[in-house]
């Protein structure tokens, strides 16, 4: 089990003193009873919301590293994720949808879903966040395939912009054996079901 994260006093007062700012400027009183501890509770989320950059993805996936000769489509469907759009720090969310084919070598199925919240716990687009997950795994496993899909909803498009209530967007991202359109059929069969 991973430990829980634990915020940094430093930094949460970093982020504290400049969300104390922010609420100046539009207009609100930080120091309003339902306010006064709002700064340093940003604070502290805001590094539980990135933690992901103090994170390696790579040893994450290696700390269960085990030789076996399975070769057939491993598939952890449906990993609920949560990550900030880099554009305007509002949330996106959704599910992950992570296949490989072992080529000699499997990890710990856990240690897939952990994989996709090291990279939804940054500043994040999906696309990249998409083949960023592929591509750790395939440069850690070198399984004979990799593909990963999200499903997500993006706030930026429903609070604000367009206001798109339940529009969803999808991405995909593919290697090796994936690239045989049976075997993407395969698994876009396997999620779906």
């Amino acid at each position: 089990m991973t430990p829980p994260f634990i915020p940094s006093d430093d930094t949460t007062q970093v982020i504290a003193r400049n969300v104390e700012q922010l609420l100046k400027h539009i207009g609100e009183d930080p120091e309003r009873e339902g306010l006064k501890k709002t700064p340093q509770r940003v604070g502290e989320a805001m590094q539980v919301l990135t933690q992901g950059y103090t994170q390696d993805p790579e040893a994450i996936l290696k700390a269960a590293l085990f030789e076996e000769d399975y070769r057939q489509m491993v598939v952890v469907k449906d990993i609920s994720f949560y990550s900030l759009c880099e554009h305007h720090m509002l949330p996106f969310f959704g599910k992950a949808h992570v296949a490989y084919i072992p080529n000699g070598k499997i990890t710990g199925l856990s240690k897939i879903a952990r994989v996709v919240d090291v990279f939804a716990r940054r500043l994040q687009v999906q696309e990249r966040m998409t083949t960023q997950i592929k591509e750790c795994i395939q440069k850690t496993l070198n399984p004979l395939g990799v593909m990963v899909v999200i499903e997500a909803e993006h706030l930026c498009m429903q609070m604000r912009g367009v206001q798109k209530q339940h529009s969803l967007t999808t991405t995909s991202d593919f290697t090796g054996a994936f690239n045989r359109p049976e075997t993407r059929e395969e698994f876009m069969n396997l999620i779906r079901g």
